[in-house]
């Protein structure tokens, strides 16, 4: 492999290095089966390996995306045109492999409808597997709702430990923590009470990174923008979104994290790409931390869409997810405008 780093924190910097950022391609087979539903293509093995080859043979995809988060099943698979692994070939090109090592959100126990996120047990072994696969970093994501009495103390402290252990595992076996505190933004909540769990959250998360010795320089955070819930009827505008996640960020992010890789949480394309750039111009060179992106959907979308699982659309799709990456890399400079989207 082409990628040779001296330690966890050049590999962090790297992913969260400034114009570039990271593909969340690690959809479930059952996500990525919704997916495949709404274009009519069967989520075959098959299939998804095209899909997944079609994203990473974009020519000149490498330019904007520092790295890639795979699923069990795609880090296993190969290229349809050279037989090449796909950790092998994101490698040769300069895009570090990822991996996602969680098995999902599961009722918690104590609580009416609260999750915590499962897969400790063999996490240790399940690691070193995949960093023999040529994986270096991995991803972990906790799911908190908000509602009349959620979330509960329960359930972010929970979350929070396992977020912990997880990343404290990933260190030992010399891959990179991606750790993702998600706060859904599903319901009638307003920003406020968006930036208020989500502070307590961040807080939380931290103090138990610093129980289990987690070396802040050697993650990368992946949380929520501060959003209105999508079902509430006053929507922030894009200025106090950003300006509501920059305030968070400074009072709950250490500085000594290199990088913040946003997840997308069901944003439009356009949103998640102006979210951001408003982020960017707002810190401008001041920024402790470089801010990114980690979209899944919100890259994906419009190559999906043109793709509609037939091979004569192939180069139309690599142009859009082209298109999506670009715009999403000038926003991680404070660059992008609303006029590049036409």
């Amino acid at each position: 492999m082409s990628l040779d780093f001296d330690s966890l924190q050049d590999i962090a910097q790297a992913m969260t290095i400034k114009g570039k950022g990271i593909l969340a391609a690690d959809e479930s087979n059952p996500t990525c089966k919704k997916r495949f539903d709404s274009i009519d293509v069967d989520s075959t093995e098959e299939n998804r390996n095209i899909y997944r080859d079609m994203l990473f043979t974009t020519k000149g995809m490498e330019e904007f995306i520092s790295g890639v988060i795979l699923f069990d099943e795609t880090i296993r698979q190969s290229t349809i045109k050279e037989g090449v692994s796909f950790p092998d070939f994101l490698s040769d090109l300069g895009v570090i492999p990822g991996i996602k090592v969680d098995a999902g959100a599961k009722h918690l126990s104590g609580t009416d409808d609260e999750k915590v996120t499962e897969g400790l047990d063999g996490l240790d072994d399940r690691l070193k597997k995949y960093y023999s696969l040529g994986a270096r970093f991995a991803k972990w994501r906790a799911v908190i709702t908000i509602g009349d009495s959620e979330p509960s103390g329960t359930c972010i402290s929970a979350n929070a430990h396992a977020l912990a252990r997880y990343a404290s595992h990933c260190q030992k076996n010399g891959i990179v923590p991606i750790v993702e505190p998600e706060i859904l933004m599903d319901g009638t909540h307003s920003i406020e009470d968006s930036f208020f769990v989500s502070e307590e959250v961040l807080h939380t998360v931290f103090y138990e990174l610093y129980g289990q010795n987690v070396e802040l320089e050697g993650m990368v955070l992946k949380p929520n923008m501060v959003l209105s819930g999508y079902n509430c009827p006053d929507q922030a505008s894009v200025e106090q979104v950003a300006e509501l996640t920059v305030t968070l960020f400074k009072r709950s992010v250490p500085s000594a994290v290199p990088g913040i890789a946003f997840l997308s949480g069901g944003q439009s394309d356009e949103h998640a790409t102006a979210h951001l750039n408003a982020m960017n111009q707002l810190l401008g060179d001041n920024s402790p931390w470089n801010l990114t992106f980690s979209y899944g959907r919100a890259l994906q979308a419009p190559a999906l869409k043109a793709w509609a699982g037939k091979d004569e659309n192939i180069n139309d799709a690599q142009e859009a997810f082209y298109k999506r990456a670009k715009l999403n890399s000038l926003a991680t400079k404070g660059d992008y405008s609303e006029d590049m989207e036409s």
